[in-house]
């Protein structure tokens, strides 16, 4: 009947719309593998970034596995030239110790600096830190840092 034909043209419309949101932030960031990413233009603490991407439709940057880490890596000295360390998608906030991504998953691939983590509860929130060519290090989540968003393709 027409209501439900109305009903899949506004899913259908949706979903172009999302494709054509993440095809123009593919176009700003960069696109590797199943990802797009989209460095900040500023800095903000730990849940002000997080909130930033989630309102443009990602989370901040989680990386999975070697080869990702490498691509962020590349793209963050491209997009944040001379910016040491930027925010990840990674936090103990819940479960002291146990790091899990911004939706709560449970994580395979941790990245950790000589002698990282250090911060106990205090430092619950991740960075990414280019100087230790992308070896994670736990930090206050208040403090204020550049981040890169991460959306995922279909």
């Amino acid at each position: 009947d027409l209501k439900t034909q109305i009903d899949k043209l506004w899913l259908e419309v949706n979903s172009l719309k999302e494709m054509q949101a993440l095809q123009t932030v593919c176009l700003r960031g960069t696109k590797i593998h199943k990802k797009c990413y989209l460095a900040s233009e500023g800095a903000k603490h730990f849940h002000e970034a997080n909130e930033n991407c989630i309102a443009k439709g990602g989370t901040l940057a989680i990386p999975r596995d070697n080869d990702e880490t490498n691509s962020l890596q590349d793209y963050g000295k491209k997009s944040l030239p001379g910016v040491a360390d930027f925010w990840l998608g990674i936090t103990d906030m819940v479960n002291e110790g146990k790091f899990v991504d911004v939706n709560g998953m449970v994580l395979n691939y941790f990245n950790w600096d000589r002698s990282q983590p250090n911060g106990g509860k205090r430092e619950n929130c991740v960075l990414f830190s280019q100087s230790s060519q992308g070896k994670w290090r736990d930090e206050v989540c208040r403090t204020v840092k550049r981040y890169i968003c991460e959306f995922l393709i279909p």
